[in-house]
């Protein structure tokens, strides 16, 4: 069931921008510069692209995985210096970061993941990405074996990396966990707006949970990307949207009264049965 809803809203911003490939101290610095804006907007959170650390090109993934990854601990914490400036944005801003790399563990493993910068400039691991896109993900990385919460202030906002969000189950398992928000850091390329865009208001809506997409921009083709980042209500309404194009931090309250009325009014948590579609009965006309 889900939990209650928290006490006091939340700001939260959905960053759009364009990273450089293989420049993750650079990307950080952007980062950390759009990390400011959405504070000084009243973000609590903010919530940046896929891979922004390195950025969504495949061809320097592969040929520069040590130039491009960061790496994790036993603990799943990442001590990079090149991540100081987002570090510092989030200490001193207080503001919790959620950011897309590409992390190697000590297990050897590479996860495209979504990196947690808390208020105190820590990193840990966070996500990692479960559902890969792609042959070029696939070969690239290892998919994720487990779903993520993260708790902020009292509210619970489960975790996404773009291709997660299209499939129902990932965020309805995030709902059942409690969440009461989606953050998704994602990386949607032109010619998808419409799904782009219908794939998280759906998310929303199917759980009454609020949903922040980001997604970064520009890019030389094939991997040139869309844009749109957008904040969602509980009924899967645009908060507020930035366009295809150009660098933009969008932001918006997560409030727990709109969150309790409308998980009031549409109960499709507390009514939904676990055994559904298990035993089916075939009609043939």
């Amino acid at each position: 069931m889900p939990y209650p809803a928290p006490a006091a809203p939340l700001g939260v911003a959905a960053v759009q921008a364009e990273p450089v490939p293989g420049d993750v101290a650079g990307n950080a610095r952007t980062a950390g510069r759009l990390v400011g804006r959405a504070a000084e907007a009243g973000a609590r959170v903010a919530v940046l692209p896929e891979l922004f650390l390195p950025a969504y090109h495949p061809p320097t993934l592969a040929a520069d995985p040590a130039g491009t990854d960061v790496v994790a601990d036993h603990a799943g914490l990442v001590a990079d210096p090149r991540l100081d400036p987002l570090r510092a944005a989030a200490r001193d801003h207080r503001v919790v970061v959620v950011i897309g790399a590409a992390v190697r563990h000590p297990d050897g493993r590479r996860t495209c993941s979504a990196l947690v910068v808390d208020r105190t400039g820590r990193v840990a691991a966070g996500y990692a990405k479960q559902q890969l896109w792609g042959p070029e993900e696939n070969a690239l990385f290892t998919s994720g074996d487990r779903g993520a919460t993260l708790v902020v202030d009292g509210w619970r906002l489960g975790l996404g990396v773009c291709y997660d969000g299209c499939f129902p189950e990932h965020g309805r398992a995030a709902a059942v966990d409690g969440a009461h928000g989606y953050l998704c850091p994602s990386g949607y390329l032109v010619g998808s707006e419409h799904r782009r865009d219908l794939y998280y208001r759906a998310r929303a809506l199917d759980n009454t949970m609020y949903v922040a997409f980001a997604n970064s921009v520009g890019g030389v083709a094939p991997w040139r990307f869309n844009g749109g980042a957008a904040l969602y209500d509980p009924e899967g309404r645009p908060l507020d949207q930035a366009a295809d194009r150009g660098e933009a931090v969008v932001v918006g309250l997560f409030d727990p009264a709109e969150l309790r009325r409308v998980r009031d009014a549409h109960r499709m948590l507390a009514d939904r049965r676990p055994d559904q579609g298990v035993s089916r009965l075939e009609l043939v006309a």
